[in-house]
């Protein structure tokens, strides 16, 4: 799977928050992140690409909050460098073009899916000198 660079990150988050069209992915808000809900009909996304790093390479678990939001705050920052976007996929509706962010959760006796809009607003190209 490819990966996207900040600079094309920006641009499918750009060409995301553009698109107006009603579509049954929006039903549901995904500002921050959530459980895959029951209603989105997974077969209607594409993978596009990946924020991982490197396959081999264990990514950090550090999250990028400096103004003190938290995991599950819809302003919190998408950091790609950081947890969890370090392990997304990007996926796009095939019905309106909208982008999403996707990783699978994995703790303790369950994994579920996450998924959380693509905003070009929240994007941050945080400097890895950052991460410990």
């Amino acid at each position: 799977m490819q990966k996207i660079e900040f600079a094309m990150l920006m641009r499918l988050a750009q060409a995301s928050a553009a698109v107006t069209t009603p579509c049954s992915c929006t039903e549901v808000p995904l500002t921050a992140w959530m459980a895959q809900p029951l209603t989105l009909e997974l077969d209607r996304f594409e993978d596009i690409g990946t924020l991982l790093d490197d396959p081999y390479d264990e990514p950090t678990f550090t999250e990028y909050h400096p103004a003190g939001t938290r995991y599950e705050s819809a302003d919190a920052p998408i950091a790609p460098g950081f947890y969890p976007y370090n392990r997304c996929t990007v996926a796009r509706c095939t019905t309106c073009g909208r982008v999403y962010l996707r990783y699978n959760e994995a703790g303790g006796y369950f994994t579920e899916w996450r998924i959380r809009a693509l905003q070009p607003g929240l994007l941050v190209d945080a400097p890895s000198s950052q991460r410990p």
